[in-house]
Protein backbone atom coordinates (compact mmCIF):
# COMPACT_ATOMS: atom_id res chain seq x y z
CA UNK A 1 0.00 0.00 0.00
CA UNK A 2 1.06 3.53 -1.29
CA UNK A 3 0.48 7.00 -0.03
CA UNK A 4 1.30 10.32 -0.92
CA UNK A 5 3.67 12.69 0.83
CA UNK A 6 3.08 16.36 1.24
CA UNK A 7 5.64 16.79 -1.16
CA UNK A 8 3.87 14.96 -3.89
CA UNK A 9 6.24 11.96 -3.90
CA UNK A 10 5.10 8.64 -3.18
CA UNK A 11 5.87 6.60 -0.46
CA UNK A 12 5.07 3.32 1.68
CA UNK A 13 2.76 3.03 4.54
CA UNK A 14 4.30 2.03 7.75
CA UNK A 15 3.17 -1.22 8.88
CA UNK A 16 3.18 -1.29 12.98
CA UNK A 17 4.61 -5.01 13.59
CA UNK A 18 5.59 -6.18 17.31
CA UNK A 19 9.25 -6.78 16.97
CA UNK A 20 9.13 -10.74 17.94
CA UNK A 21 7.43 -11.18 14.42
CA UNK A 22 10.77 -9.98 12.82
CA UNK A 23 13.33 -12.18 15.22
CA UNK A 24 13.88 -8.98 16.81
CA UNK A 25 15.33 -9.89 20.71
CA UNK A 26 13.42 -7.80 23.57
CA UNK A 27 16.06 -6.12 25.83
CA UNK A 28 15.39 -6.42 29.63
CA UNK A 29 15.39 -4.07 32.85
CA UNK A 30 18.71 -4.90 34.70
CA UNK A 31 17.14 -6.59 38.14
CA UNK A 32 20.13 -6.24 40.75
CA UNK A 33 18.62 -8.29 43.66
CA UNK A 34 18.47 -10.96 41.22
CA UNK A 35 22.29 -11.12 40.83
CA UNK A 36 24.75 -13.49 42.51
CA UNK A 37 27.16 -13.24 40.56
CA UNK A 38 29.21 -11.78 38.06
CA UNK A 39 28.47 -14.19 35.55
CA UNK A 40 24.50 -13.22 36.38
CA UNK A 41 25.22 -9.62 36.05
CA UNK A 42 26.74 -9.76 32.65
CA UNK A 43 24.23 -12.25 31.77
CA UNK A 44 21.21 -9.57 32.70
CA UNK A 45 23.37 -6.65 30.61
CA UNK A 46 23.52 -8.27 27.77
CA UNK A 47 19.64 -7.96 27.59
CA UNK A 48 20.19 -4.26 28.07
CA UNK A 49 21.96 -1.45 25.88
CA UNK A 50 25.23 0.49 25.58
CA UNK A 51 27.88 -0.79 27.06
CA UNK A 52 26.42 -2.75 29.47
CA UNK A 53 25.47 -4.82 26.29
CA UNK A 54 28.55 -5.07 24.68
CA UNK A 55 30.27 -6.24 27.70
CA UNK A 56 27.30 -8.83 28.00
CA UNK A 57 27.38 -9.39 25.02
CA UNK A 58 31.05 -9.86 24.80
CA UNK A 59 30.96 -12.68 28.12
CA UNK A 60 28.92 -14.64 25.41
CA UNK A 61 31.70 -14.96 22.74
CA UNK A 62 34.47 -15.59 25.35
CA UNK A 63 33.16 -18.70 26.57
CA UNK A 64 32.00 -19.62 23.35
CA UNK A 65 35.57 -19.30 21.93
CA UNK A 66 37.09 -20.92 25.60
CA UNK A 67 34.52 -23.64 25.21
CA UNK A 68 35.50 -24.73 21.89
CA UNK A 69 37.95 -27.57 21.88
CA UNK A 70 38.59 -26.59 18.04
CA UNK A 71 40.02 -23.26 18.74
CA UNK A 72 43.04 -21.90 19.56
CA UNK A 73 43.05 -18.13 21.56
CA UNK A 74 45.47 -16.22 21.45
CA UNK A 75 45.72 -12.93 23.64
CA UNK A 76 47.20 -9.44 23.13
CA UNK A 77 47.85 -7.04 25.72
CA UNK A 78 49.39 -3.24 25.46
CA UNK A 79 49.13 -0.48 27.39
CA UNK A 80 50.49 -0.56 31.40
CA UNK A 81 48.14 -2.87 32.21
CA UNK A 82 50.61 -4.71 34.74
CA UNK A 83 51.54 -1.07 36.16
CA UNK A 84 47.75 -0.99 36.88
CA UNK A 85 48.11 -4.40 38.75
CA UNK A 86 46.29 -6.13 36.73
CA UNK A 87 48.65 -9.21 35.89
CA UNK A 88 46.52 -11.37 37.98
CA UNK A 89 43.98 -11.19 35.55
CA UNK A 90 45.97 -12.21 32.87
CA UNK A 91 47.63 -14.57 35.20
CA UNK A 92 44.19 -16.55 35.87
CA UNK A 93 43.27 -16.59 32.17
CA UNK A 94 45.95 -18.38 31.64
CA UNK A 95 45.74 -20.94 34.29
CA UNK A 96 42.16 -21.11 33.90
CA UNK A 97 43.29 -22.48 30.19
CA UNK A 98 41.46 -19.55 28.46
CA UNK A 99 44.52 -18.69 26.26
CA UNK A 100 47.22 -20.57 24.34
CA UNK A 101 49.91 -17.92 23.72
CA UNK A 102 50.71 -14.23 24.24
CA UNK A 103 51.50 -11.20 22.42
CA UNK A 104 52.47 -8.21 24.40
CA UNK A 105 54.68 -5.50 25.26
CA UNK A 106 57.85 -5.52 26.93
CA UNK A 107 56.76 -2.72 29.01
CA UNK A 108 54.12 -5.13 29.81
CA UNK A 109 56.13 -7.91 31.19
CA UNK A 110 59.20 -5.53 32.47
CA UNK A 111 56.47 -4.24 35.00
CA UNK A 112 54.60 -7.00 35.52
CA UNK A 113 58.17 -9.43 36.40
CA UNK A 114 59.22 -6.21 39.14
CA UNK A 115 55.71 -6.95 40.49
CA UNK A 116 56.10 -10.71 40.68
CA UNK A 117 59.69 -10.20 42.10
CA UNK A 118 58.71 -8.78 44.74
CA UNK A 119 58.88 -5.13 44.11
CA UNK A 120 56.71 -2.26 44.76
CA UNK A 121 54.20 -0.04 42.68
CA UNK A 122 52.90 3.47 44.76
CA UNK A 123 49.86 5.31 44.08
CA UNK A 124 51.47 9.35 42.30
CA UNK A 125 51.38 11.75 45.19
CA UNK A 126 49.89 14.88 42.82
CA UNK A 127 50.96 17.25 45.05
CA UNK A 128 54.59 16.01 43.53
CA UNK A 129 55.29 17.77 39.99
CA UNK A 130 56.82 15.49 37.60
CA UNK A 131 60.25 17.16 37.63
CA UNK A 132 60.08 16.63 41.43
CA UNK A 133 59.43 13.09 40.74
CA UNK A 134 61.89 12.79 38.02
CA UNK A 135 64.61 14.08 40.54
CA UNK A 136 63.26 11.66 43.56
CA UNK A 137 63.76 8.33 41.20
CA UNK A 138 60.08 7.64 40.62
CA UNK A 139 58.72 7.35 37.11
CA UNK A 140 55.07 8.11 36.59
CA UNK A 141 52.59 6.10 34.81
CA UNK A 142 48.93 8.39 34.46
CA UNK A 143 48.47 7.91 38.04
CA UNK A 144 50.98 5.22 39.22
CA UNK A 145 54.54 5.32 39.67
CA UNK A 146 57.36 2.86 38.60
CA UNK A 147 60.76 3.11 41.16
CA UNK A 148 63.92 3.58 38.83
CA UNK A 149 65.81 1.79 41.52
CA UNK A 150 63.33 -1.31 40.20
CA UNK A 151 64.22 -1.04 37.08
CA UNK A 152 67.73 -1.02 37.81
CA UNK A 153 67.19 -4.19 40.34
CA UNK A 154 65.61 -5.82 37.47
CA UNK A 155 68.42 -4.89 35.13
CA UNK A 156 70.64 -7.20 37.58
CA UNK A 157 68.53 -10.17 37.57
CA UNK A 158 67.75 -9.94 33.40
CA UNK A 159 71.13 -9.98 33.24
CA UNK A 160 71.94 -13.15 35.39
CA UNK A 161 69.06 -15.16 34.24
CA UNK A 162 69.96 -14.37 29.90
CA UNK A 163 73.79 -15.50 31.09
CA UNK A 164 72.70 -18.48 32.25
CA UNK A 165 71.30 -19.13 28.90
CA UNK A 166 73.61 -22.16 26.72
CA UNK A 167 71.47 -21.29 23.34
CA UNK A 168 73.26 -19.52 20.87
CA UNK A 169 69.93 -16.82 19.56
CA UNK A 170 67.72 -15.10 21.37
CA UNK A 171 64.36 -14.33 20.92
CA UNK A 172 61.12 -12.27 22.87
CA UNK A 173 59.31 -15.59 23.07
CA UNK A 174 63.07 -17.11 24.72
CA UNK A 175 63.64 -14.34 26.77
CA UNK A 176 59.99 -14.78 28.44
CA UNK A 177 60.48 -18.33 29.05
CA UNK A 178 63.58 -17.78 30.48
CA UNK A 179 62.07 -14.98 33.31
CA UNK A 180 59.03 -16.93 33.96
CA UNK A 181 61.12 -20.20 34.66
CA UNK A 182 63.18 -17.60 37.17
CA UNK A 183 59.82 -16.67 38.87
CA UNK A 184 58.54 -20.40 38.89
CA UNK A 185 61.76 -21.66 40.50
CA UNK A 186 61.89 -19.03 43.01
CA UNK A 187 58.25 -19.45 44.15
CA UNK A 188 57.95 -15.69 43.54
CA UNK A 189 54.53 -16.56 43.98
CA UNK A 190 51.82 -15.75 41.31
CA UNK A 191 52.94 -14.20 37.80
CA UNK A 192 51.75 -14.01 34.39
CA UNK A 193 55.12 -15.28 32.92
CA UNK A 194 55.39 -17.74 35.65
CA UNK A 195 51.92 -19.10 34.96
CA UNK A 196 52.47 -19.40 31.05
CA UNK A 197 55.76 -20.80 31.87
CA UNK A 198 54.23 -23.47 33.78
CA UNK A 199 51.37 -23.60 31.56
CA UNK A 200 53.27 -24.06 28.04
CA UNK A 201 51.92 -20.92 26.90
CA UNK A 202 54.76 -19.08 24.87
CA UNK A 203 54.56 -14.80 25.63
CA UNK A 204 56.26 -13.31 22.42
CA UNK A 205 56.97 -9.21 22.29
CA UNK A 206 57.22 -8.01 18.64
CA UNK A 207 58.48 -4.52 19.36
CA UNK A 208 60.95 -5.88 22.10
CA UNK A 209 62.99 -3.12 21.71
CA UNK A 210 60.42 -0.42 22.75
CA UNK A 211 60.72 -1.20 26.29
CA UNK A 212 62.81 -1.06 29.40
CA UNK A 213 63.32 -4.80 29.07
CA UNK A 214 65.37 -4.31 25.41
CA UNK A 215 67.56 -1.61 26.95
CA UNK A 216 68.44 -4.37 29.45
CA UNK A 217 69.63 -6.64 26.74
CA UNK A 218 71.28 -3.39 24.86
CA UNK A 219 73.07 -2.66 28.41
CA UNK A 220 73.69 -6.12 28.94
CA UNK A 221 75.59 -6.24 25.15
CA UNK A 222 77.93 -3.04 25.77
CA UNK A 223 78.78 -4.70 29.11
CA UNK A 224 80.01 -7.48 26.75
CA UNK A 225 81.92 -5.65 24.54
CA UNK A 226 83.31 -3.47 27.18
CA UNK A 227 84.64 -6.39 28.72
CA UNK A 228 85.63 -8.09 25.32
CA UNK A 229 82.95 -10.84 24.96
CA UNK A 230 80.88 -11.53 21.51
CA UNK A 231 77.50 -9.48 21.94
CA UNK A 232 74.29 -11.49 22.50
CA UNK A 233 72.12 -12.35 19.02
CA UNK A 234 68.54 -11.57 18.90
CA UNK A 235 66.57 -12.57 16.03
CA UNK A 236 62.94 -11.51 15.79
CA UNK A 237 61.70 -13.66 13.50
CA UNK A 238 62.20 -16.75 15.24
CA UNK A 239 59.33 -15.44 17.09
CA UNK A 240 57.60 -15.04 13.84
CA UNK A 241 58.14 -17.93 12.63
CA UNK A 242 57.28 -19.84 15.73
CA UNK A 243 53.87 -18.10 16.25
CA UNK A 244 53.31 -18.58 12.53
CA UNK A 245 53.52 -22.67 13.06
CA UNK A 246 51.58 -22.80 16.10
CA UNK A 247 48.11 -21.07 14.66
CA UNK A 248 48.92 -22.86 11.42
CA UNK A 249 46.87 -25.40 10.02
CA UNK A 250 44.39 -24.48 13.42
CA UNK A 251 40.44 -25.47 12.88
CA UNK A 252 39.60 -22.24 14.69
CA UNK A 253 41.63 -19.21 15.83
CA UNK A 254 39.95 -16.88 18.20
CA UNK A 255 41.52 -13.44 19.69
CA UNK A 256 41.47 -11.46 22.76
CA UNK A 257 42.94 -8.15 23.07
CA UNK A 258 43.59 -5.57 25.49
CA UNK A 259 43.97 -2.09 24.16
CA UNK A 260 45.51 -2.79 20.62
CA UNK A 261 48.72 -1.48 18.80
CA UNK A 262 51.78 -3.62 17.68
CA UNK A 263 50.58 -6.97 19.77
CA UNK A 264 47.67 -6.63 17.88
CA UNK A 265 48.80 -6.39 14.64
CA UNK A 266 51.45 -8.80 14.71
CA UNK A 267 49.03 -12.11 15.95
CA UNK A 268 46.38 -10.47 13.30
CA UNK A 269 49.09 -10.54 10.58
CA UNK A 270 49.56 -14.33 10.10
CA UNK A 271 46.81 -15.00 8.12
CA UNK A 272 48.22 -12.40 5.24
CA UNK A 273 51.55 -13.08 6.20
CA UNK A 274 50.71 -16.86 4.57
CA UNK A 275 47.96 -15.22 2.04
CA UNK A 276 51.46 -13.74 0.43
CA UNK A 277 53.92 -16.79 0.98
CA UNK A 278 51.53 -18.86 -0.78
CA UNK A 279 51.05 -16.28 -3.73
CA UNK A 280 54.22 -15.41 -3.85
CA UNK A 281 56.71 -18.29 -2.63
CA UNK A 282 54.40 -20.83 -3.33
CA UNK A 283 54.09 -22.24 -0.03
CA UNK A 284 51.14 -25.08 0.41
CA UNK A 285 48.09 -24.48 3.27
CA UNK A 286 44.71 -23.61 3.83
CA UNK A 287 43.77 -19.93 4.43
CA UNK A 288 43.86 -18.61 8.38
CA UNK A 289 41.20 -16.27 9.79
CA UNK A 290 40.55 -15.37 13.16
CA UNK A 291 37.04 -16.51 13.69
CA UNK A 292 36.02 -15.34 17.42
CA UNK A 293 37.28 -12.03 18.74
CA UNK A 294 36.95 -10.14 21.49
CA UNK A 295 38.21 -6.53 21.80
CA UNK A 296 38.73 -4.38 25.29
CA UNK A 297 39.86 -0.78 24.11
CA UNK A 298 38.45 3.12 24.71
CA UNK A 299 39.90 4.24 21.39
CA UNK A 300 37.32 5.30 19.16
CA UNK A 301 37.43 3.99 15.40
CA UNK A 302 36.96 7.27 13.64
CA UNK A 303 40.89 8.65 14.36
CA UNK A 304 41.91 5.46 12.10
CA UNK A 305 44.55 3.64 13.98
CA UNK A 306 44.55 -0.03 14.55
CA UNK A 307 43.52 0.36 18.04
CA UNK A 308 39.93 1.35 17.34
CA UNK A 309 40.20 -0.43 14.01
CA UNK A 310 36.39 -3.57 14.02
CA UNK A 311 36.63 -6.69 13.30
CA UNK A 312 35.18 -6.03 10.40
CA UNK A 313 37.66 -3.59 9.10
CA UNK A 314 40.06 -6.61 9.49
CA UNK A 315 37.69 -9.08 7.50
CA UNK A 316 39.07 -6.95 4.15
CA UNK A 317 42.81 -7.58 5.32
CA UNK A 318 41.81 -11.19 5.16
CA UNK A 319 42.41 -11.79 8.73
CA UNK A 320 38.93 -12.55 10.41
CA UNK A 321 35.80 -15.01 8.81
CA UNK A 322 32.81 -12.33 7.90
CA UNK A 323 30.37 -12.45 10.26
CA UNK A 324 28.30 -14.01 7.73
CA UNK A 325 30.40 -17.02 7.55
CA UNK A 326 30.37 -17.78 11.18
CA UNK A 327 32.50 -15.63 12.96
CA UNK A 328 31.46 -13.86 16.29
CA UNK A 329 32.56 -10.72 17.40
CA UNK A 330 32.51 -8.60 20.59
CA UNK A 331 33.90 -5.09 20.96
CA UNK A 332 33.68 -3.40 24.49
CA UNK A 333 35.30 0.71 24.15
CA UNK A 334 36.19 0.71 27.81
CA UNK A 335 38.48 1.29 30.46
CA UNK A 336 40.36 -2.32 30.63
CA UNK A 337 41.15 -2.00 34.31
CA UNK A 338 37.40 -1.60 34.80
CA UNK A 339 36.04 -4.01 32.29
CA UNK A 340 38.38 -6.73 32.26
CA UNK A 341 37.93 -8.22 35.20
CA UNK A 342 34.48 -8.13 35.53
CA UNK A 343 34.46 -10.13 31.94
CA UNK A 344 37.06 -12.72 33.26
CA UNK A 345 35.81 -13.50 36.60
CA UNK A 346 32.39 -13.53 34.75
CA UNK A 347 33.61 -16.88 32.42
CA UNK A 348 35.54 -17.67 34.84
CA UNK A 349 32.52 -18.85 37.22
CA UNK A 350 30.31 -20.39 33.96
CA UNK A 351 33.48 -21.95 33.19
CA UNK A 352 33.49 -23.76 37.23
CA UNK A 353 29.53 -25.11 36.94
Amino acid sequence: MKSVSRSGATTASRVLRDGRSDGLMPVSALDLAAVESFSDLLEQMALTSFGGRQLGEAAEVLEAMVRDPDCFVVGTFSGAMTVAQQGLVLCDMVEQGMLQAIVTTGALVTHGFIHSAGMTHFKADPELTDQELYLKGYNRVYDTLELEQNLDDTEAIVHEVLGAWEGSIFSSSVISHLLGRYLAEKGAGRSFLGSAYEGEVPVFIPAFTDSELGLDFAIANRLRAKNGLSPWSFDPFVDLEAYTDLVEGRKRLGIFTIGGGVPRNWAQQVGPYLDIARKRVGVEGTPVRFQYGVRICPEPVHWGGLSGCTYREGVSWGKFVPPAEGGRYAEVPSDATIAWPILIKAVWERLER
